[in-house]
């Protein structure tokens, strides 16, 4: 009886088995088998292009299981795989292959006119100019045509950029070689004696940009001297952005501006609500949160209701950061997160050309720099610094950048 309950029950495992693998087998042959048909819009994608897996698929025999983000990064091809169900309801693996490609040319500022002096280097010549890149940290930027840096004269030349993709651009100007001159200038003007006569004023800006969805304030460094803040409370000024500091140098050393700590004392004494901004070397995302670390050590003790502000404005000397353009953004977003963790907002700070031409699109606070009556900036912002010749009641030893800052 035992040897034909055994013998039974070997030949139902048996059957199971068999069973198994002949399931196994032939869901195993009907996805082999299975037609699949996916047709592509195009095998070439632009590199940083915001793209899910089905804004490049123009059609398919079935319906995707998921959509993935496509990683456009990095230039280079890629294969993308993934799971779809077809018409007749069978899961099958596939898998494209697409090309990441760059076709956005560097940008180059040219003057139109260039003067130097007679022994610049070709070097210096070719690093005086902004020139940057989308995608490449380091595109070539040089001055090509006939031209003579030891001989003084006019000469037509060209300024080019060209990245890794070999995208160029390529504008003509004029080079000016001068000899050298003796520095015989002067500046007698001292804050007791200077007069200014060409300004914006306060109550002005107030006058005309005051209402129920604005704030009108000014921002404020150790150039403005010692300020009067109960006169500026006097004046209106609702808020104030501080500076707390810089650093020196590409990775340098950092430096708390000289009237930081009376400024934000004084602003916090007086109830006008601030925050503070950073002037910026950062060139990579590290440098970036040292940076803001660095601030919010010197702010712990402040009330700062306002944002945390990463001013990055290097553009003389751009190609020595060796920044793409979506990397400096990068930059900045790790200044912002870093301060946001600790329970602050971050901001942007940039005019409207480099917002538009230089800085990939900002998902944090923008702080707009913009010296119209009316801007026409596309984006959007929640500061808007109006002018930087702005009078005000309080701050006498120079002119103050004047801002408007929206609900």
């Amino acid at each position: 009886m035992k040897k034909k309950r055994l013998k039974k029950q070997l030949k139902i495992i048996l059957i199971i088995i068999v069973l198994i693998f002949g399931i196994n087998l032939y869901r195993h042959l009907r996805v082999k088998f299975a037609v699949k048909k996916v047709e592509l819009y195009t095998n070439n994608v632009l590199v940083f292009e915001d793209l899910r897996l089905d804004n490049i698929i123009k059609s398919i025999n079935g319906e995707l299981i998921d959509n993935p983000k496509i990683d456009t990064s990095k230039i280079g091809t890629q294969e993308i795989e993934f799971k779809y169900i077809t018409d007749s309801h069978i899961k099958v693996p596939y898998a494209v292959t697409i090309e990441v490609v760059d076709n956005i040319a560097p940008v180059v500022a040219y003057p139109g006119i260039k003067t130097v002096t007679v022994g610049t280097s070709k070097n210096e010549l070719d690093k005086s100019f902004f020139c940057g890149d989308n995608y490449d940290n380091k595109p070539k930027c040089k001055v090509t045509g006939d031209y003579n840096l030891d001989e003084v004269g006019e000469y037509k030349v060209y300024l080019e950029g060209k990245d890794s993709s070999g995208n160029t651009t390529k504008h003509p100007f004029t080079l000016v070689v001068n000899e050298k001159r003796k520095n015989t200038s002067t500046n007698n003007r001292t804050s007791d004696t200077y007069k200014f006569t060409n300004y914006t004023s306060y109550s002005d800006i107030v006058e005309k940009y005051k209402n129920k969805d604005t704030q009108i304030g000014i921002d404020v460094s150790h150039w403005q001297g010692n300020l009067n803040y109960k006169k500026l409370k006097k004046s209106k000024v609702e808020f104030a952005y501080i500076r707390v500091g810089r650093r020196d140098d590409i990775e340098g050393n950092f430096v708390l501006d000289e009237k930081f700590e009376r400024n934000i004392k004084g602003f916090n004494e007086v109830g006008i609500p601030v925050g503070v901004y950073f002037y910026s070397k950062a060139n990579s995302r590290e440098e970036a949160i040292k940076e803001a670390k660095w601030v919010l050590s010197q702010i712990k003790k402040y009330d700062v209701d306002l944002e945390i502000v990463f001013d990055w404005e290097n553009w003389n000397n751009y190609q020595d950061y060796k920044l793409s353009f979506y990397n400096l953004t990068e930059v900045a977003k790790a200044f912002t997160e870093t301060v946001e963790k600790k329970g602050y907002t971050g901001m942007i700070y940039s005019s409207k050309s480099y917002l538009e031409d230089i800085w990939f699109p900002i998902e944090e606070k923008v702080w707009l720099a913009h010296y119209v009556d009316e801007t026409d900036y596309p984006g959007k912002y929640k500061v808007w610094q109006i002018c930087e010749d702005g009078k005000v009641s309080g701050i006498d030893d120079n002119l103050v950048d004047i801002d408007i800052r929206y609900k």
